[in-house]
């Protein structure tokens, strides 16, 4: 693994209180690939064979049922994902695609699992994550239940603006997956777009300019309790 991809990854909280010993054996099992965008990494309900780290790129968790599918997550460096499933040794609920070009390193499930056993600091750790990945569905149900869509599509846009420096980004997904993934048709999320214009949101394509965040703040009303997605 190059160097840099070497230090981002032990710097994950599920890796940085693990033995130096144990990192470098469970890092010499595990392949750091390149992938076009577009790719399917994993299928829903296939076997769980690799806990996936996000190095470079978006990964975007879709799930599909009786001909229809949604957008349940994007996945940004550095992250893991599906940890649940490969702590389990049970199939995926979610499939797992890139929406750009990105490098994934996939690390053996069952090297995932001996080093839970003997390695009491990944232990913790991996108390820790699965906690947060728990908080973190809350957060999202709140999200989903307690907004009107255009509240849900200003307060992604602010998350957004807070990953990137200035005021102007570009979507990291098609609009109809970020429709999906903020629970509304494409239709009801280009009239989101239209309301809030008022309130400082210029889109042309897939770039996203805000002209005025005070104005977008205050109509969005964040709420650390939903929006903050990091504790």
């Amino acid at each position: 693994m190059p160097a840099a991809a070497f230090k981002s990854v032990r710097a994950l909280a599920l890796f940085h209180d693990m033995a130096d010993a144990n990192f470098d054996r469970l890092t010499k099992a595990a392949y750091l690939q390149r992938f076009p965008a577009h790719v399917q990494l994993i299928e829903e309900g296939g076997a769980a064979d690799f806990l996936h780290v996000v190095v470079e790129g978006c990964v975007e968790l879709f799930a599909s049922h009786n001909g229809r599918d949604t957008t349940m997550a994007l996945v940004h460096p550095v992250s893991t994902f599906i940890l649940a499933a490969t702590l389990k040794d049970r199939p995926y609920l979610m499939s797992a695609r890139t929406t750009m070009p990105g490098q994934i390193l996939m690390i053996p499930s069952a090297d995932i699992r001996t080093m839970l056993e003997i390695d009491p600091g990944f232990a913790r750790a991996m108390v820790v994550e699965l906690a947060s990945c728990y908080r973190n569905v809350v957060k999202e149900l709140k999200n989903q239940k307690l907004r009107t869509s255009v509240e849900r599509v200003a307060n992604y846009l602010i998350r957004q603006q807070k990953r990137h420096p200035g005021m102007e980004f570009a979507l990291p997904v098609e609009k109809r997956a970020l429709a999906s993934l903020l629970g509304m048709t494409p239709e009801n999320l280009s009239r989101a777009f239209g309301a809030l214009r008022s309130h400082g949101v210029e889109v042309d394509g897939p770039m996203v300019r805000l002209t005025d965040i005070e104005a977008l703040s205050a109509m969005a009303r964040p709420n650390p309790l939903i929006d903050d997605f990091s504790s």
